[in-house]
């Protein structure tokens, strides 16, 4: 057996020079399956204890070296999972957020292995200018349930982008999945776009998920560092990652493809689309916003934790900006300027005037996007 096991792997088999250790790319359910093939019923379990004995091991990065660990770790552990299960037992929506790495949208080599008779040949380098264009995942994991939906930007990963995710996933499933719901958890790191101290994910969590849909969000980030124990990383990422292992990302149908596909023994079942609007970066919230959210610090570790509900203020303020505006200096910001770096798409939303009131011009501060507008920088 140990002989025809050697005959299978002697063009899939790669070795350590020092340590004499191999390593093949083939897995043991596959190799058990060839070796049936030629009439030697096996297991996969007896495959691998052959392997270990034919100096064969598994090789993998460990990420095991701990830095800047925060002092209250432990204790926001405990938090997230007293404020999970209190969730759970209550039937209020629980979710996990977080962004995956930026994919090329080309030929281009993707991580990972998969059978073929023959590799498929990509690009050499991996140059932005040779992409026709960029995928950014902004996913939402409801780990009660086991379902997952991914939004596909063709921008950048900024706050605004991130909340626009959340709120589509609440009014296309989440809404309906849980019924009016006045609460929801949102589980999510300490960095990127929905970054535990960015003022603006909190401002657009604030318009985009509370204003409109009148809910409460409680927001809770894993300590910095420890974004591989938010449930998103391993449920959901890691069997997307799996899928579309070694297949260049040649078009963004492909790649919604392989996420909507996505799928484990457990049940997971995933939904993608894509988003084709522009998110500027750079931008930052007024003042005036920060001061008319409805933010309310958490009891245990207000950096990490805190709420954020309607603001009733907030839409007052927004609506009588939107009664300032003068025709003819929207008029004017429909049109490019030389000096501005964005073209302002301007549609009905009132965080849109309540930004650009007043004189017709840009203000010097903004948050950013809301609804269809794209605002000037």
């Amino acid at each position: 057996m140990i002989a025809a096991i050697e005959i299978i792997l002697e063009h899939d088999t790669a070795g350590d020079p020092i340590t004499g250790l191999k390593w093949t790319r083939k897995t043991t359910e596959k190799i058990a399956e060839l070796l049936q093939q030629i009439d030697i019923p096996v297991s996969a379990n007896t495959v691998s204890r052959l392997l270990y004995q034919m100096d064969f091991s598994l090789r993998v990065n460990r990420k095991q070296i701990a830095t800047n660990s925060s002092p209250y770790r432990d204790q926001q552990f405990q938090n997230i999972s007293s404020l999970r299960s209190r969730f759970q037992r209550q039937g209020l929506p629980i979710i996990s957020v977080d962004s995956k790495k930026r994919e090329l949208i080309g030929n281009f080599k993707n991580t990972g292995a998969k059978w073929d008779r023959s590799p498929v040949p990509v690009n050499d380098h991996d140059f932005l200018s040779d992409a026709s264009g960029v995928g950014i995942s902004y996913g939402i994991y409801d780990p009660p349930n086991n379902r997952g939906t991914v939004c596909v930007g063709i921008s950048h990963d900024t706050p605004a982008f991130a909340a626009h995710s959340i709120a589509t996933w609440w009014k296309r499933e989440g809404s309906r999945r849980h019924g009016h719901a006045p609460k929801l958890l949102v589980l999510a790191d300490s960095g990127g776009s929905n970054g535990c101290s960015s003022w603006a994910w909190k401002t657009e969590i604030q318009a985009q998920l509370c204003n409109p849909f009148g809910i409460t969000a409680t927001v809770a980030h894993y300590p910095t560092g420890a974004s591989k124990w938010n449930p998103i990383e391993h449920r959901l990422f890691s069997e997307i990652s799996k899928h579309w292992a070694a297949e260049p990302l040649v078009s963004y149908e492909k790649m919604l493809g392989f996420i909507r596909n996505t799928s484990t023994k457990t049940g997971l079942v995933v939904t993608a689309y894509l988003d084709r609007k522009q998110y500027p970066t750079g931008l930052k919230p007024d003042r005036q916003l920060i001061s008319s959210l409805d933010l309310k610090p958490g009891k245990v570790l207000p950096r990490w934790n805190y709420h954020c509900a309607q603001s009733v203020k907030l839409i007052l303020r927004l609506r009588l900006a939107a009664s300032d505006l003068r025709p003819a200096s929207l008029a004017r910001l429909l049109k490019p300027t030389e000096r501005g770096r964005h073209s302002a798409k301007l549609g009905e939303s009132p965080y849109t005037t309540w930004l650009l009131r007043g004189t017709g011009r840009p203000r010097k501060r903004i948050i950013g996007y809301w609804g269809t507008a794209t605002l000037v920088d």
